[in-house]
């Protein structure tokens, strides 16, 4: 048993690792995943384990190990403003970080099973808007969960986008999820062992791409037993932005835009700031492996043996590598949240600076 790529010691180092590891490979991807702390899903006492790429549960909850989100989030192709259906919608977390992406004209909704998760995510979302800096770098598209099986969502809902299925599909259920895209939409999920993208090419023509083998356990059937009836899933209707929201988001925007005007002339016409400091060197080849945990198979990525001959010129570059980096090996200061303190230095009535900042505690 174990995860892909090695553990970090925070979420930024387990970050690190899935890029280095290819299983993260875009800049969009990058940004969500070092925006979201992946502790902060867990529950306290299991916190330790947060930045290992494993899978976690505990009773209803679940999170997926790092790398399958990472695959799935790479996989969506997200961009701004598109609409975004996770079945299964468990935490939040990954609902969080699509929501970074599709920014604040996006749709970002989620169907979980079991209402005790749902008011779990719902304060996860609000502890991640109310204390997280990261929230003041990104438009966000904040996401709608509603209680459910998603194997019941009304027959007249709207298509979306983008669809994420967390659990296993079994093959009969194949059209019905395809059903909910729109053309041109991607759809990912576990269909027969292995993580699936599907892209809606036409009316009726698609295109299948088998991304990882994978073993999740597999979607709950609606339970009849009690009523007799389906309990049809009403999905969020997709809301028009107040003029007070639409003003607060220009605002905040060109708010950004002179902070960064600022920070180019400040820095002689946009130098870049010095790059972060190089981790320890793995050289590894793609390579799959099956690894179980708790009902959830993925591909390990792991090293070939073939490269020893070369072990002892990369133990030289670590020991290169750390000796550069030793002198800096205290955590710098947390970074400064520019937006806030533009905002709080306006002439503003206070009311006015705490809505532009969305009411936030820190």
């Amino acid at each position: 048993m174990g995860g892909a790529v090695s553990a970090g010691e925070d979420n930024d180092e387990l970050i690190d690792n899935l890029k280095e590891a290819q299983y993260i490979r875009t800049e969009l991807v990058e940004q969500a995943f070092r925006a979201v702390d992946r502790a902060d899903y867990y529950l306290e006492e299991f916190k330790d384990n947060a930045y290992k790429d494993l899978a976690w549960k505990h009773g209803n909850i679940h999170l997926s190990a790092p790398c399958i989100y990472s695959e799935v989030m790479e996989a969506l192709d997200l961009q701004p403003g598109l609409s975004f259906l996770n079945l299964g919608s468990g935490t939040g977390y990954l609902s969080s970080m699509v929501g970074l992406i599709l920014g604040p004209f996006g749709v970002n909704h989620g169907v979980e099973l079991h209402s005790d998760v749902i008011e779990y995510a719902k304060q996860k979302l609000d502890f991640f808007i109310k204390t997280s800096d990261s929230f003041d770098k990104f438009e966000f598209c904040e996401p709608s969960f509603v209680t459910g099986n998603c194997l019941e969502i009304s027959p007249d809902c709207t298509q979306y986008d983008r669809v994420y299925c967390g659990a296993g599909v079994q093959k009969e259920h194949e059209d019905y999820m395809k059903n909910l895209l729109k053309v041109g939409g991607i759809l990912v999920m576990p269909l027969e062992e292995k993580l699936t993208k599907i892209t809606r090419t036409g009316p009726s023509a698609w295109e299948t791409k088998k991304i990882l083998a994978v073993s999740f356990a597999p979607l709950i059937q609606p339970n009849h037993a009690d009523s007799g009836t389906s309990r049809l899933v009403h999905l969020p209707p997709v809301a028009v932005r107040s003029l007070q929201d639409l003003a607060r988001i220009a605002i905040r925007g060109t708010i950004k835009k002179i902070i960064h005007q600022e920070t180019l002339n400040k820095n002689g016409n946009g130098l870049k700031s010095p790059p972060r400091f190089k981790r320890r060197r793995v050289r590894r080849r793609r390579m799959e492996t099956i690894v179980f945990l708790d009902k959830e198979v993925f591909a390990s990525r792991i090293s070939n043996p073939s490269d020893d001959n070369n072990n002892s010129e990369d133990m030289e570059d670590e020991r290169e590598e750390e000796e550069e980096t030793k002198p800096s090996e205290l955590k710098p200061d947390p970074p400064v949240n520019f937006l806030r303190e533009k905002v709080l230095s306006l002439p503003l009535p206070d009311p006015l600076k705490y809505y532009l900042l969305y009411y936030r505690e820190k």
